[in-house]
């Protein structure tokens, strides 16, 4: 009856103060599509005050687009920036004197290694020296657990509270209207249907299973605060403990 919700955070939201209380893990931009040593450092505070696991939320470099777009670049490119993202952050949790808990990719990045076969062998390369001790958040029944299993790279499953999924397990395009689940009473027997018998309902209401270890919930949906806190009461008083 444990259970881990995360939230992307350190986004430039800035409603990190009223998420924080109600998760148990989170993924902080570290430069890619958002962020600096200023707010990577404010958001590791709030943090390291409500006890929670922190993690990496490297991207594409891609601020104007928030990292939600594939980008064309090349493969050392890639190297150089999610490196740099990474270098970044840990010397700031060195600062705090924390740990990195995990490396969660945000955006079109983590969208395309779940996928993409070589970019995804190309981006466990690039982190492979950072994943000692630290697990790599992924989706289910995608290319990039396989290439991480087959590397020794630790995985936690991720799923999406607030996101709606296609029958391949691939997630709806935030081009559509549907992408997103913004009800709180929606999102929370989605959270639970997914826990209690390990499948997701799909937009064609087929039931996939669907394993996950991480719930994680977008800190910069408008109504972000009002379904993260809905939920989390909500799994608590159906038993649930949050580690």
């Amino acid at each position: 009856m444990k259970i881990d919700i995360n939230c992307d955070v350190g986004e430039g939201i800035e409603n990190e103060h009223l998420l924080m209380p109600h998760i148990s893990s989170c993924s902080i931009a570290c430069g890619g599509h958002f962020g600096t040593a200023i707010t990577i450092d404010k958001t590791i505070q709030l943090a390291k005050e409500h006890q929670l696991k922190i993690g990496a939320h490297p991207s594409f470099p891609d601020k104007e687009n928030f990292g939600r777009k594939l980008m064309d670049i090349s493969d050392d490119d890639l190297s150089n920036s999610i490196q740099n993202q990474l270098d970044l952050f840990l010397k700031r949790l060195f600062f705090f004197d924390e740990k990195l808990h995990h490396i969660k990719p945000h955006g079109a990045l983590y969208n395309a290694i779940a996928v993409d076969e070589k970019l995804a062998n190309l981006f466990i390369q690039i982190i492979k020296k950072y994943m000692k001790d630290v697990y790599l958040y992924v989706p289910y029944n995608s290319v990039i657990e396989l290439v991480a299993l087959k590397n020794k790279i630790n995985i936690k499953y991720e799923a999406f509270a607030d996101r709606n999924y296609h029958d391949d397990l691939t997630l709806v395009s935030r081009k559509n209207e549907n992408a997103l689940i913004t009800d709180k009473k929606q999102v929370f027997y989605h959270v639970l249907n997914m826990i209690k018998t390990g499948k997701v309902t799909t937009v064609s209401t087929s039931k996939k299973v669907l394993k996950a270890d991480t719930f994680c919930f977008h800190g910069d949906t408008e109504n972000a605060i009002e379904i993260v806190k809905y939920v989390s009461e909500n799994l608590k008083k159906e038993g649930f403990i949050f580690e």
